[in-house]
């Protein structure tokens, strides 16, 4: 009876560590590789559909704006600050540098260079931005947290 036990115990913790599942997990390289192309996808869609529609495809229902002049912007308050933006007359894209998961694999953060060219001038803005993101239950990658700052200068030449 007890062996019986032990053996049901030991099944038990193997069906509950996955041993027997068919999923591999993701190694923490392949992880971090899927959140870096998840950022490079959003500043992708911020190129072709404008930033307004990528920032509300990426935004975490929880997520956080942190800007320039403003208390963070939370959740839905985050959402009706991205649809009143007006942002046909420019175009942002980022870039990024680097970035971590956690262990857990549900966390991560990734950090770049962005640049912000108005259509009216023949300028660049450069700046600096970091994200933290959440592994959505469907595996997708979504923010909740991005701030990002000037300081990189401005280019005269929009080739850049």
């Amino acid at each position: 009876m007890n062996k019986f036990l032990l053996f049901l115990f030991i099944a038990a913790c193997f069906v509950s560590c996955n041993v027997f599942s068919n999923k591999t997990p993701l190694s923490g390289a392949d992880e971090k590789r899927k959140l870096m192309e998840a950022d490079m996808a959003f500043s992708n869609l911020s190129a072709a559909k404008g930033m307004k529609a990528a920032f509300i495809e990426y935004l975490d229902s929880n997520g956080v704006l942190l800007r320039p002049n403003n208390f963070p912007i939370v959740g839905a308050d985050a959402i009706d600050y991205l649809l009143q933006l007006n942002d046909s007359a420019y175009t942002l894209i980022w870039e990024p540098k680097n970035g971590a998961i956690a262990r857990s694999g549900e966390l991560g953060y990734t950090y770049g260079e962005y640049r912000l060219k108005p259509s009216s001038k023949d300028t660049v803005i450069f700046g600096t931005y970091v994200s933290i993101w959440k592994k959505q239950a469907d595996g997708k990658w979504k923010f909740v947290l991005d701030s990002g700052n000037e300081g990189l200068g401005k280019a005269t030449d929009s080739a850049q």
